[in-house]
């Protein structure tokens, strides 16, 4: 790839517009990189549930080459986060409801509540919204790709 481009931006459109003409979605991409260097590269689209793949994995899975081909630049980000029409603030909603029911269970009965696997973007998403919280504690348990988060009461 000697003709790729410098910038990191550059870099993750370059990869978002590739899998965009590979999947055939004729998607209008978007790139944003804030004051702290993170990228936010997102598909606009009516139908993009091929991009974002069965449990979010497609999306995942470019949102991992395109912090690899971001890294290589000399501008390299400290992140790069893919999105598709919303897609990831619908999921960590989803994902902020089901913490806070695990959550809720756990202290109810007393005992840890295991999740449903998830990926490790999705784990980090359960653990950061209950991190502040006294009552519970979050740990993950099991391995890829059955890897799930539990929420266990405290004290």
């Amino acid at each position: 790839m000697s003709d790729a481009p410098a910038s990191a931006a550059d870099r993750v459109r370059d990869l978002l517009e590739r899998v965009n003409d590979a999947l055939a979605l004729e998607a209008e991409v978007e790139i944003e990189q804030d004051e702290e260097g993170v990228i936010r590269a997102t598909l606009h689209a009516e139908d993009l549930g091929l991009f974002i793949g069965r449990h979010g994995t497609t999306i995942d899975a470019v949102q991992h080459l395109a912090y690899r081909a971001a890294a290589a630049a000399d501008d390299g980000p400290q992140r790069v986060i893919v999105d598709a029409a919303g897609y990831r603030e619908r999921r960590a909603t989803a994902l902020h409801r089901q913490a806070d029911d695990a959550a809720d269970d756990a202290l109810r009965t007393g005992r840890p509540v295991a999740l449903d696997a998830m990926s490790a973007t999705e784990r980090k998403v359960v653990h950061e919204h209950l991190k502040d919280r006294e009552d519970v504690e979050t740990y993950s348990e099991g391995t890829e790709p059955d890897r799930h988060l539990v929420v266990a009461p405290l004290g």
